[in-house]
């Protein structure tokens, strides 16, 4: 069976020449050409030429630019995958070449939060609100006149992907017409696609689940086994759930692959950023040291404080959370950690549905 993109003529854009940029390139490479966006000229030269980046062939399909008018002109399906740091920036500085007519489908678990003026979300004294929390499609179609967005999320680890094994992934947005354009640009017999019309909840459960993998990268580091990593998965799903359903989540998008399958996959693998920060961390490194030697961005890192201070600010209980908070920012011991974990009193299992 073969799968076409949306049309003969037009490539499709990616933006964003990280190792999960590019795994996404590369998918939608197999099903017709790509206009492959990287800000670095330096970095468009070497894909263009050496066909490789960031450990990754690249596909004959694929074209390097770094020339974001020729992308817009030519490209109506767009897919943005950077870090949640630089996502307003990127809108901003795509806004002037954008059109009405662009679907956007982007592939950021990641949060954009409205801080005052020279705060940032580790800072402890910040209160944090639901308000005060932006999603990515948030962010497109508050800077940009693209009204058709969506999103690509699930157990999707960029490694995986890159080394042609199987996954599956779940694309939503409100319009049918973007589940139905991405599905067909990136569905390919190695990649199977399933659709939801609740973006929101999709993105939260895709970006809550990273303060989870780090704490499951704690475990790990430890050597504790399957028992253990199974109780953190299931309550570290009732703290994603009790907090994103404050948010306005609805809970059935984390019993699905962008919830419950991503989470599952962060959490039990070494390939996952967030995993390894959490690894390290047990290990004795400090997050300092760690950030300093990170070739790439753990989300984790920010969703946990993001995550902590709204349960402040909300009142709801997420003991994980505040615990692999303090492990991160207050210097708790790993080990002192779990210990607090285990003695906790829970109450009623299943509590969170």
């Amino acid at each position: 069976m073969g799968f076409k993109n949306i049309s003969d003529k037009n490539p499709v854009a990616v933006i964003g020449a990280g190792s999960f940029g590019t795994a996404v390139a590369n998918l939608l490479a197999e099903n017709g050409e790509v206009l492959f966006y990287s800000r670095r000229p330096e970095a468009v030269e070497i894909i263009n030429t050496e066909r490789v980046n960031n450990g990754q062939s690249i596909h004959p399909n694929i074209r390097a630019t770094c020339d974001m008018q020729e992308l817009t002109d030519k490209c109506y399906l767009i897919f943005p995958s950077v870090s949640s740091d630089g996502f307003r920036q990127v809108m901003q500085n795509m806004a002037p070449y954008l059109r009405p007519d662009h679907m956007m489908i982007h592939c950021t678990k990641g949060f954009d939060i409205k801080l005052e003026k020279d705060k940032t979300i580790l800072d402890k004294d910040v209160l944090l609100k639901p308000a005060d929390i932006y999603t990515m499609s948030k962010v497109i179609l508050e800077e940009t006149c693209v009204k058709r967005v969506g999103c690509m999320s699930g157990p999707n680890l960029a490694r995986e992907i890159a080394n042609l094994q199987p996954a599956a992934t779940v694309i939503a947005s409100k319009f049918d017409e973007v589940i139905r354009e991405g599905e067909n640009a990136i569905r390919s017999k190695r990649l199977q696609v399933y659709s939801n019309h609740d973006i929101y909840s999709v993105e939260l459960a895709g970006v809550m689940k990273n303060s989870m993998a780090l704490a499951a990268g704690a475990l790990g580091g430890l050597g504790y086994g399957q028992n253990a990593m199974a109780f953190l998965i299931t309550r570290g799903l009732g703290e994603i759930i009790r907090l994103t359903s404050a948010m306005g989540a609805n809970k059935q998008a984390f019993l699905g692959l962008a919830g419950i399958g991503d989470l599952v996959a962060t959490c039990t693998s070494p390939m996952s950023r967030n995993y390894t920060v959490g690894a390290r961390l047990a290990k004795g490194e400090t997050l300092e040291q760690i950030i300093a030697t990170s070739s790439e961005v753990a989300e984790g890192i920010k969703t946990v404080s993001i995550s902590k201070k709204l349960a402040d600010s909300t009142g709801i209980k997420v003991p994980i959370i505040q615990t692999i908070y303090k492990v991160l920012f207050e210097e708790l011991n790993v080990e002192e950690a779990l210990g607090f974990l285990m003695e906790y009193r829970w109450g009623f299992d299943a509590d969170y549905m």
